[in-house]
């Protein structure tokens, strides 16, 4: 019995292997110096993420917050002396008050003039308020990030937005601290990478 060459035996599969082999390699170095060009991301921690939360409102110049007044703090402002009654109504719960000169360097009214008109649906009154509009601006400041999530290429964290009221007068925080003010809201903020550095794209 004759045999034919190696390679005809098996109809030129050993060639074919030897291809496939190297063509697999070829294939396997390419990958290999993709990946190697791929650097993972950096790691954003929470104090960095505060840190660019915290910049950005800083930054900011700020915005006046309308302070609405519930009965309790119309009585505050008194004791403060940033308005006196000049006038009281046959129903017993009606009243004028007007801005001090105390009160007139600290507020104004939304639509001008001195005078605040109070004119609850009942002397127990819940559901009313009156507002002034503080002379200073008040800024933002973060309280509470929660731990930074991964989002496909992107990067958020929850936290609590407050209206930061320090710079006005005590008794006028004081004033201020009461249900008709919303004083925090839930944002959430998104951070992108951008030339290898993480950076606050937006909040929300």
């Amino acid at each position: 019995m004759q045999f034919g060459s190696f390679d005809a035996l098996y109809g030129g599969n050993v060639k074919d292997a030897v291809r496939i082999q190297a063509l697999a390699a070829l294939v396997f170095l390419g990958a290999s110096g993709f990946l190697a060009g791929c650097k993972p991301a950096p790691e954003l921690t929470q104090d960095q993420a505060k840190a660019m939360i915290q910049a950005k409102y800083d930054k900011d110049p700020g915005t006046v917050f309308n302070i609405a007044i519930n009965d309790v703090g119309m009585q505050k402002g008194v004791h403060a002396n940033y308005w006196a009654g000049v006038k009281r109504y046959p129903n017993g719960y009606w009243g004028d008050f007007k801005l001090t000169p105390d009160g007139a360097r600290v507020v104004k009214l939304p639509k001008g003039g001195d005078t605040i008109q109070w004119r609850p649906d009942s002397p127990k009154d819940p559901n009313y308020s009156v507002v002034v509009v503080p002379l200073v601006t008040c800024k933002l400041k973060e309280r509470g990030l929660g731990d930074v999530q991964t989002l496909v290429d992107t990067r958020t964290a929850a936290f609590m937005e407050d209206v930061d009221l320090s710079n006005l007068p005590e008794p006028l925080q004081d004033i201020a601290q009461n249900p008709f003010n919303k004083l925090s809201s839930q944002r959430v903020a998104t951070f992108t990478l951008v030339n290898g550095a993480w950076t606050l794209e937006s909040i929300q």
